[in-house]
């Protein structure tokens, strides 16, 4: 049309160049940042034995490392290793005749183990403390990182479906089936991926496959609600939430209590965070610790699914598409 301004492609390289390197100065520190920063802020321990040991010992921990332990003194080794496999703290000092123990769980975070099992040292002034694993990690996987790695995957997978049932199905029922057919195969296959063939689960199967589950329902639907309540920027939200925001503060490969304050709380409230943490109590702990996470995944499964049923996002080309009208065929004489 005579008159319109047509923009120039030079411009709009520029600027889409410019848009991209602001986006990577955003991502880049979010990425980064947590990782670079891993340090114990109020993590949960426990010191065990007689009261006037473990008064010492308490003590000794916040001298060493102010604000660095949130300290709780248990009677003995028997009530720290309990603890521990509640999930409650993720090592205990027991202090014993022959000196100071390290009781650790390294399924709840290998990375916690390994830098208590340093600070033990400092504790026993260089002298070598006995470790005792009461939670171990999976023997194929004693770092966890493929615990990590594998969880990275369900997000990836979970977004990419709730993407494409908003943009390929227009009936609300069929992207509600849509979505709980991914969750349960999603659970499945993910649990005997991790379980059979990896190894790097080690617990119940079925708990494992109905926490994967659970998860790629919370991150799927979430995706998809946003996505049938306010389209193609719905689904960049539901990214948003699920993998650019809550992968970096989900602590899988740490603990949230090693991330600077408040993003390790605030990586719990989002669907990976409560995925990773979820999956591992099922793993490794019989269910323990899995409360929060459990209603935090509910929650975002539910809002998910009640914005795909009262959502008005249809795919373009499948909105109010009329049958045309046939008119009776003209007889010629």
């Amino acid at each position: 049309m005579e008159g319109t301004r047509t923009r120039s492609p030079w411009l709009l390289a520029v600027l889409l160049a410019a848009l991209a390197a602001g986006v990577q100065a955003l991502l880049v520190p979010l990425f980064a940042a947590p990782a670079a920063h891993l340090a114990p802020r109020d993590l949960p321990v426990a010191v065990a034995g007689p009261a006037p040991a473990t008064t010492e010992l308490a003590g000794r921990l916040a001298a060493a490392r102010p604000g660095a332990f949130d300290v709780t003194t248990l009677p003995d080794a028997a009530a720290a290793d309990r603890a521990l496999r509640d999930r409650e703290v993720y090592a205990a000092f027991v202090a014993g005749p022959d000196g100071i123990a390290l009781h650790t769980a390294p399924a709840a975070s290998p990375t916690v183990a390994a830098l208590l099992t340093e600070a033990s040292a400092q504790l026993a002034a260089g002298r070598p403390v006995p470790v005792v694993q009461v939670v171990p990690a999976d023997p194929d996987d004693p770092r966890g990182a493929g615990f990590a790695a594998g969880f990275l995957p369900f997000a990836l997978t979970s977004m990419l479906a709730g993407a494409l049932l908003t943009f390929l199905v227009a009936h609300r029922g069929a992207r509600l089936l849509g979505l709980l057919g991914y969750a349960v195969l999603a659970g499945l296959v993910g649990a005997a991926v991790l379980h059979g063939w990896l190894g790097v689960l080690d617990g119940d199967l079925w708990r494992e496959a109905g926490a994967i589950g659970l998860f790629a329902l919370a991150a799927a639907g979430i995706v998809g609600g946003l996505g049938a309540l306010l389209g193609g920027p719905g689904i960049g939200l539901g990214a948003l939430l699920v993998f650019l925001v809550g992968n970096p503060l989900s602590a899988v490969s740490a603990a949230p209590e090693l991330l600077p304050r408040p993003w390790g709380t605030v990586g719990q409230f989002l669907p990976v965070g409560a995925g990773g943490t979820l999956l591992r109590s099922a793993a490794f702990f019989g269910g323990a610790g899995a409360t929060r996470s459990l209603a935090v995944l509910a929650g975002y499964a539910a809002v998910g699914l009640v914005l795909v049923l009262v959502g008005r996002f249809r795919p373009a080309g499948k909105v109010g598409t009329a049958v045309p009208e046939r008119r009776p065929a003209e007889i010629t004489v």
